[in-house]
């Protein structure tokens, strides 16, 4: 490997990794998202590959008092994936200390501070929130671990340049919501599922793009599409069963509803034309009705019919196991634990489903406030923490939601530290609006730090914590910095 997959980095992934070949052992901390466990699992299993003891925890949050506790475990290197850009501050005066050394593999908006062994694709001119995730950026580390460690892989994996790893960071890059509805992951990401495809490990398909293809019988899997709603069908039990009557396919075998990934190839374009045709008569918008068709990422190596074969609810079952404390859970399932882990992986999932559809029903009872350039609906304890900017996501468009505006979402919850109330603040656009100059990221981290909080994250999607009861000061500050960026 001369340059790895995203030669941009290849310099800093370098030099990374000739840090961590240095280091008598390992500590890998790591963000409990979909992203962040798939880069703790990236980097765990390139870490083990090139023969350097390691041990993994998982962070919430990355403050002043977590990595105060990471400062305060006794290996002297550090690997942090996913965070630490933005929290370089206060790595860097722990380093000064002596307390560590910091490795860095990240794609947030770094703060202003230095430290020599740095990848992030910010820092050479790519886009992090929509060009490579940080399952990405670690895999770039993993690429380039493999080729500068001169320590041997394992013979019996047969893997030893890491290419396998790239599954991973597309089920990060897709949970971090990195997939166009067109063209699905591009940039940097895009010359990572090339080396995916390459390897075996993936396959890259033009197909219908909504959620739960793999495990949701047919009328399911209609009834709850959210990427495009269909009238008639969407939302109504019996409207998409009877749309199913309606078609040329034996939607059911052996008394059972079949799943999308149990038609032919012939009966799925069935589906999909009628979908179409029914999207338009009923006054979807053509471009809306053409996202029905999407790229998909399908991981070869995973059994059909499970959450782990499709890349969209890979991520989500991830997610399911980092939002309810149980990211060791979401580790061993993509470390390949398919026993135990798996089982309560999905446990997890299903208990997960049935949260976000009760926080759901809760934004559509209480509606949503409208500002003049931003919506925003305070679920208080009603909706957990954790969970309350998927819902935000999703009540986007729902009857009593602009979807052509920015929402924020506010949670309360007990800091950890002080034992104080805090309230928890998600914030989510869409990509026109990203395409129009909103940046999340900004406003949110400047509206938090203006109430004595902070945040940060994503131009589509960012998240803060702020003093409970600034509520209506963050969202007037926010409602500024959108105008400002929106030309309103």
């Amino acid at each position: 490997m001369e340059s790895g997959p995203v030669p941009e980095l290849a310099e800093t992934a370098r030099g990374c990794a000739a840090r961590l070949c240095d280091a008598e052992s390992v500590l890998l901390a790591s963000h409990i998202d979909a992203d962040g466990l798939t880069s703790a699992a990236i980097a765990s299993t390139a870490l083990e590959r090139a023969g350097i003891p390691h041990d993994v925890v998982f962070k919430k949050q990355l403050d002043d008092t977590e990595i105060a506790s990471i400062a305060a475990r006794p290996q002297a290197t550090v690997l942090f994936t996913d965070f630490g850009s933005g929290q370089l501050d206060t790595i860097a005066e722990h380093e000064a200390a002596g307390e560590f050394d910091p490795v860095i593999a990240d794609h947030h908006q770094p703060a202003d501070a230095t430290t020599d062994f740095h990848t992030n694709p910010l820092l050479v001119g790519l886009d992090g929130a929509s060009e490579l995730s940080g399952a990405g950026t670690t895999y770039v580390l993993a690429r380039t671990l493999a080729a500068v460690s001169d320590r041997t892989a394992r013979p019996e994996t047969g893997v030893a340049d890491n290419r396998d790893l790239a599954a991973l960071a597309v089920v990060g890059a897709v949970g971090d919501m990195q997939a166009t509805d067109e063209d699905g992951l591009v940039g940097a990401n895009g010359g990572i599922v090339e080396e995916g495809i390459e390897a075996g490990a993936l396959e890259e398909r033009t197909d219908l793009a909504l959620y739960g293809k793999q495990t949701r019988p047919l009328p399911k899997l209609l009834e709850y599409a959210s990427e495009v709603r269909i009238p008639g069908v969407s939302n109504d039990p019996q409207g998409a069963v009877s749309f199913l009557q309606g078609l040329d396919i034996d939607a059911r075998a052996g008394g059972n509803w079949r799943r999308w990934v149990d038609l032919a190839d012939e009966e799925r374009q069935t589906v999909v034309s009628a979908l179409m045709q029914r999207a338009l008569r009923r006054g979807v918008p053509a471009a809306k009705a053409e996202q029905l068709v999407g790229t998909t990422y399908v991981l070869t190596d995973e059994d059909e019919g499970t959450e782990l074969r499709d890349a969209s609810e890979f991520s989500t079952l991830l997610n399911a196991t980092a939002r309810y404390e149980r990211a060791d859970v979401g580790l061993a399932v993509c470390l390949g634990n398919r026993a135990g882990a798996l089982d309560r992986a999905q446990r997890l999932l299903a208990n997960h489903r049935r949260n976000l559809s009760e926080g759901l029903d809760t934004v559509k009872q209480q509606g949503v406030e409208q500002a003049d350039h931003i919506q925003w609906f305070d679920a208080g304890t009603e909706i957990r923490e954790t969970i309350v900017g998927i819902v935000a996501g999703m009540a986007l468009g729902v009857d009593g939601v602009d979807p052509d505006r920015p929402i924020l979402a506010f949670a309360h919850k007990q800091c950890e530290a002080s034992n104080e109330a805090e309230t928890k603040v998600s914030a989510r656009g869409t990509g026109r609006l990203v395409g129009q100059g909103l940046d999340l990221s900004v406003v949110v981290g400047e509206a938090a730090r203006e109430v004595g909080g902070d945040g940060g994250g994503h131009d589509i999607a960012a998240g803060a914590t702020i003093p409970t009861g600034e509520e209506q000061t963050f969202v007037e500050t926010a409602d500024g910095l959108v105008a400002e960026q929106l030309g309103g």
